[in-house]
């Protein structure tokens, strides 16, 4: 094997074709995908759509967290759905209640070296086992499933080198913030972090995943520690002894960029409202009143963070001033909690138990009240997502928002007058599969479709002219939240002609037309939609539906400075041209409703040469880094047309 670092091994380890220069396009084999009920309902109807009959992976799961709430029949018509279509093509299904994919997954079946592919962006909380665990879009997802292999531009590898130890109630998750407020949440795209150092060691595999899982916050394509005797001890608890390998960095490897964090320098921090690098240490937030604790998610909800806060909360109780509620992770993590008696503590002290699931972080109940400060421990903030428009979410570590919990202000735990929980980790965890339900047998499995179900929708091939009109021109940082609302909405996620209603529903002013009504215009007058954006476009969740709902509605392009990659894989994978303004001030010119025209687009579209474009008649240029692959996909009309 060529010496390395481990993101190099193990491409090298699954590399198909390309070329290995950071940048360029390459292609690997993937070992294992999983998918989630919100995205991974349309990922199976287009493997349906595609006629691909079984899953050519090692292993592919099928999980229920997002939409647990049935509040009308739709969630549930999906997760019936989502069962037999698991069974009959070779796909375990993780039940409703047996908690959040990426913690799972994590526990049950990964693997240190293997490559995980899954169709909800913090997929690379894996990268705390070893693996190389890449978040994409359900479509990319599908292709996998189906043998395919998935395309990414070679990364750059930064190196962070961690050294000492963590003091007492500073937590892996003060460690991500730290480098989030280093390297922000733009500018990563197409590079991987890869931890190494000292410090390693003294962290175990759930403090790793929480780095891991929030690394999908500074943009980069996944994140990965080493696997280690830590990984080997974390493996041997969940009784899946055989399935470590040690795979470390070679010694004289070389980094694109080295970070250095001493983990004894961390401290107590923040992520402000409303981003999640806009990091500032607790103890200089003040004594900021809070109103809600929220402690969980895919982030923070391992049985470490829920013991270390059930051992704070014993003989305790929360303010009077808030309220606090707690998702567990897993079944796994709620069922030990239950049995020895922490969840007993955790109630005592007047803690709100929630189902095992991804809930209140996906704006699925506990919005906050109106002006109220809500402190969660999980990996978004963005403005609105907890279901509460002006929001004032703060996210931070357990460690942290027990303390807030108990004083009802903004506290830094070193200060909180506690003696700091030592929880030890379990030789032996809880081992109960019983609500993952392995692959059935294809002739005698039917398939449950009910009329709530619908298909994935096809474009028509790139015309000869692109003749734009723009429909909405917005800023800086747009998530994938802002174009596709998840909370409430999320349940008409296999209902496109529905779900399109609400596309962009944030920008909508009163008593004016919503963006699907414009861009339906745009469409029906015989004119292609164009969205323009500034700089970090389509950040945030992987859901392809921010792809799939526009080009519904006639979207035909989106321009912008920058496009995040999962975004602009997505855009490609339904048709849509993503195109970069090569001068700023071009942005600046733009107006709703500005025509932008490309003449013979089909013929300018080539990698690495710019495209002649004219806004309201005066000459501009775009770029792109489209590859050879990516054109052919758009010209067709989207990879369904393509797999056809």
């Amino acid at each position: 094997m060529a010496k390395g670092t481990v993101t190099q091994k193990i491409i090298d380890q699954h590399f198909i074709g390309g070329e290995k220069i950071p940048g360029k396009p390459v292609s690997i084999r993937i070992d294992q995908t999983l998918t989630q009920d919100a995205t991974g309902t349309m990922a199976y109807l287009e493997l349906e759509a595609m006629k691909i009959p079984r899953v050519k992976t090692e292993l592919s799961v099928s999980y229920v967290d997002h939409n647990m709430m049935q509040n009308g029949p739709e969630n549930r018509n999906d997760h019936l759905y989502l069962q037999s279509v698991a069974a009959k093509m070779g796909v375990q299904f993780s039940a409703p209640g047996n908690g959040i994919c990426h913690q799972v997954h994590l526990e049950r079946f990964g693997i240190p070296g293997k490559t995980l592919l899954g169709s909800d962006s913090h997929t690379p909380t894996g990268g705390g086992i070893g693996m190389m665990a890449i978040g994409a879009g359900g479509l990319d997802v599908a292709l996998a499933m189906g043998g395919k292999a998935f395309r990414l531009p070679y990364p750059k590898v930064i190196g962070v080198r961690l050294t000492g130890t963590l003091a007492p109630w500073c937590a892996a998750k003060d460690v991500i913030l730290k480098l989030l407020s280093i390297l922000s949440t733009k500018g990563n795209v197409g590079s991987i972090i890869e931890y190494f150092g000292e410090g390693v060691k003294s962290l175990s595999v759930p403090q790793r995943a929480t780095i891991t899982n929030m690394g999908a916050e500074l943009g980069v394509t996944t994140s990965i520690f080493p696997s280690d005797e830590r990984t080997r001890e974390f493996l041997v608890a969940q009784g899946r002894s055989e399935n470590w390998v040690e795979l470390q960095a070679d010694a004289d490897c070389q980094y694109d960029q080295v970070i250095k964090i001493n983990l004894a320098d961390v401290v107590p921090l923040a992520a402000c409202p409303s981003s999640p690098d806009n990091i500032k240490a607790i103890a200089d937030l003040g004594d900021l009143k809070v109103g809600q604790v929220i402690i969980g998610s895919c982030t923070n909800s391992s049985y470490r963070d829920l013991a270390m806060v059930a051992m704070a909360l014993k003989g305790r109780h929360v303010s009077s001033e808030v309220t606090l509620s707690i998702a567990p992770g897993s079944r796994q993590v709620l069922e030990m909690l239950a049995r020895n008696g922490m969840l007993a503590d955790i109630i005592a002290a007047g803690g709100r138990v929630l189902e095992t699931g991804c809930g209140p972080c996906i704006g699925q109940g506990q919005s906050p009240a109106d002006d109220t400060v809500t402190v969660r421990t999980f990996n978004r903030n963005f403005a609105g997502r907890t279901g509460t428009k002006g929001d004032q979410n703060y996210l931070t570590s357990p460690e942290t928002a027990v303390a807030v919990a108990l004083t009802g202000k903004m506290t830094d735990p070193r200060q909180s007058g506690i003696e700091y929980p030592k929880v030890i980790e379990p030789e032996q965890f809880l081992l109960n599969d019983s609500m993952i339900f392995p692959a059935g047998n294809e002739a005698d499995t039917e398939i449950i479709r009910k009329r709530t179900i619908g298909a994935p929708p096809t474009n028509k091939p790139l015309a000869k002219d692109l003749d734009g009109r723009v429909v909405i021109k917005v800023g800086d940082k747009i998530t994938t939240d802002h174009i596709m609302p998840a909370g409430i909405h999320l349940k008409l996620r296999s209902n496109i002609p529905a779900y399109s209603q609400v596309v962009f529903e944030c920008f909508t002013e009163p008593d004016k037309p919503s963006f699907a009504q414009r861009a339906a215009a745009v469409r029906d007058a015989g004119h292609h939609g164009v969205i323009v954006g500034r700089d970090s476009y389509g950040q945030g969740s992987s859901r392809e539906h921010a792809a799939i709902c526009p080009m519904y509605l006639g979207i035909k392009a989106v321009i912008a400075l920058a496009i995040e990659r999962i975004h602009s894989a997505n855009l490609i994978n339904f048709g849509i041209l993503p195109l970069i303004f090569a001068d700023p001030a071009d942005y600046d010119a733009v107006k709703e409703n500005s025509v932008i025209r490309i003449e013979n687009v089909r013929e300018q579209l080539a990698v690495g040469k710019p495209v002649t474009a004219l806004l309201d008649g005066k000459k501009i240029t775009l770029t792109h880094k489209l590859s050879d692959e990516d054109i052919r996909i758009i010209v067709a009309g989207g990879m369904l047309n393509c797999a056809n």
